[in-house]
């Protein structure tokens, strides 16, 4: 019996689609290794993996494609081969590399036919959801949280895109509590990564992103010593490599800026002052200390036990970044490294620099093992709700190719006795959205050859219909507005415009504004140049902000198919998961319309004669 058999009589016709559909999966960890397996005994023929990390020893309770052999093997490369044992008929990619990488373009985007998200960090998913949005490739976004998960299924101009719904942003913490009184491990912690880290390996702590300096507007004597602190430590940078380099830096962060603070007696009347270190003390009992500790992430190591690690950790960084100074060209910046959870080197950094600091200001200190979570922001993951979640992102995808997205769903995974799966409608675009609520094309030129000046006046204004009052920017900052026509007769090489970067034209005018215009940059053959660029789609149209027209005309994502599909609806509001999502509706009750009025939404009263729509609550939703 052909081992297809069962599944070509569940799918149907489907699952020729299925066999000879190219598939993406970003992420091999929790949710990965489920929708990886998943995908493999569906069926579908070609399958890429992409994810960065290596495999840890706490990966192994809900990784399931991983081996304890496996430990400090690429994710990717081992669950390519775990997973093609399910189904030796699937080819299946791996690329251990990071998604943000050039070699992950648009074009590259557009070879497949569905994306499925299983990431674990918030840039990296706000980066695939712009470039399947850039590549028009639906998207299946996941997460999970303890018991809780999320499926959401992505389409351009139909959907809402990840970025619709504000996201939390990560807690920060004011300076002068996290450099000068410390009163919880997690003060220290953040500390270590994003002060002192960054301070040696990598930026300046004024860009250092869990620092906030808002609250501390009445303590401007206390931030100039701060950032006379940060100075002298970047004199201390100039000695990496050598053998004295921990020894400066213990001193400076463990010894001097504790005697410092010390000396500030109001400080400390009604807290407990700190005490400082000293490294020659120290220095004999780390020197007895197993070089195998570091590895022994579960338990609360002692105080010469976070010294040796910290001297390691220091010359193991130390060697990697000077490194990276020698095959860096002369006239670029200094290199800098990144704190990253899953490398070994930084964590031991961080979590030997942040016990000392506990222990100077009697602070407990925390394992390895607990300071990993805290620094990465780790929930901790439940197997069960990984496998769940992967399940819904794979029958979600099902309804994609079938091209039926009417009947696709945000899905909600929530531990309760009584629903535990609960599903919303999938909700229009945002118009106001940053990132979909724009209008998306593909502006393909040689760089090299083309100049800012043709894009402004034969594209621009020419064919689009902007007038002299717009302006263009990159990642970088803008190349032109009004005020900077000097940059015209440049090309777009000069400008630093090539190959895979996304440029945006925004509307100036004051009335009948324009949505902003997202071009994604990509190079056509030379012996084709006949014109300066083309666009994909050549039929594009930018249409005007909702507010433009005074509420008579929609608000749409720029493509031609985008103006008519996405119809803004009446009278909703979108719930988020919570204890109501989980109560039985009746059916009937959902998306139902009443005949007999419309909600004016300027006055509150209503029209007769026009459709209005209950939400799915059964409210009806009056201002």
């Amino acid at each position: 019996m052909a081992r297809d058999r069962f599944l070509k009589q569940s799918l149907g016709s489907l699952y020729s689609s299925i066999k000879q559909s190219r598939i993406l999966v970003v992420g091999a960890g929790g949710i990965g290794c489920e929708l990886l397996k998943n995908l493999v005994c569906t069926g579908y023929g070609h399958i890429t993996v992409v994810d960065l990390d290596t495999i840890d020893l706490s990966n192994l309770n809900r990784q399931f494609l991983f081996r304890h052999s496996h430990i400090k093997k690429s994710k990717a490369l081992v669950a390519k081969e775990a997973a093609g044992k399910f189904n030796p008929n699937v080819n299946i990619e791996a690329h251990h590399a990071n998604i943000k990488d050039p070699q992950f373009n648009v074009d590259w985007f557009k070879s497949f036919g569905i994306v499925f998200n299983a990431l674990d960090n918030l840039e990296a998913r706000r980066h695939v959801n712009k470039m399947c949005l850039a590549a028009d490739v639906p998207l299946i976004e996941s997460g999970t949280t303890g018991f809780n998960g999320q499926v959401q299924p992505i389409r351009r101009g139909l959907t809402e895109c990840y970025d619709c719904q504000p996201k939390e942003t990560p807690k920060s913490f004011p300076v002068c509590t996290i450099r000068s009184t410390p009163s919880q491990p997690i003060h220290c912690i953040v500390w270590a990564k994003s002060y002192l880290f960054n301070e040696l390996f990598g930026v300046s702590e004024d860009q250092a992103a869990d620092l906030d300096h808002s609250e501390d507007s009445e303590n401007a004597i206390e931030i100039e010593n701060l950032r006379q602190e940060a100075q002298a430590l970047q004199k201390i940078r100039s000695a990496m490599g050598s053998e004295d380099f921990p020894r400066q830096v213990f001193d400076k962060v463990y010894t001097q800026d504790v005697e410092r603070l010390k000396s500030m007696e109001d400080m400390w009347r009604t807290r407990k002052a700190p005490t400082a270190l000293n490294f020659d003390e120290l220095l004999p009992q780390s020197e007895s200390v197993s070089p195998d500790i570091a590895n022994q992430d579960q338990r609360t190591w002692t105080i010469a036990e976070n010294v040796a690690v910290f001297n390691s950790s220091l010359n193991r960084l130390s060697a990697r970044h000077e490194e990276l100074k020698a095959t860096t060209e002369s006239d670029d910046a200094s290199p800098i490294l990144s704190f990253d959870k899953d490398d070994k080197d930084t964590l031991d950094f961080v979590a030997s620099a942040a016990n000392l600091r506990s222990v100077v200001f009697g602070i407990e200190t925390k394992s390895e093992f607990d300071i990993k979570q805290m620094a990465g922001n780790i929930i901790p993951a439940i197997a069960t709700t990984n496998a769940n979640t992967a399940a819904l992102c794979v029958l979600e995808a099902f309804k994609i190719m079938q091209q039926k997205l009417e009947k696709a769903s945000m899905v909600f995974l929530t531990k309760s006795t009584d629903r535990m799966i609960a599903r919303e409608p999938l909700q229009p675009p945002k118009p106001d959205c940053p990132v979909c609520g724009n209008a998306q094309a593909r502006l393909a030129t040689i760089p090299e050859k083309t100049t800012l000046e043709q894009i402004v006046e034969q594209l621009l204004k020419a064919k689009l219909g902007y007038t002299d009052e717009l302006s263009i920017s990159t990642d970088v900052g803008i190349v032109y507005d009004p005020d900077m026509e000097e940059n015209l007769p440049k090309t777009l090489a000069e400008l630093g415009i090539k190959k895979d970067i996304f440029i945006t034209v925004r509307d100036e005018e004051d009335a009948n504004t324009k949505v902003n215009l997202v071009l994604a940059i990509s190079e056509m053959d030379d012996n084709t140049f006949e014109a300066p660029y083309y666009l994909i789609p050549e039929t594009i149209i930018v249409p005007l902000k909702a507010n433009a027209t005074n509420g008579t005309g929609p608000a749409t994502n720029g493509d031609v198919a985008a103006v008519t599909a996405a119809p803004a609806p009446v009278a909703t509001k979108k719930r988020t998961a919570s204890a109501a999502d989980l109560e039985a509706e009746p059916a009937t009750k959902r998306g139902k319309l009443i005949e007999s009025a419309e909600i004016d939404g300027a006055n509150g009263s209503t029209k007769d004669n026009e459709p209005i729509v209950l939400d799915d609550d059964g409210t009806i939703l009056l201002d």
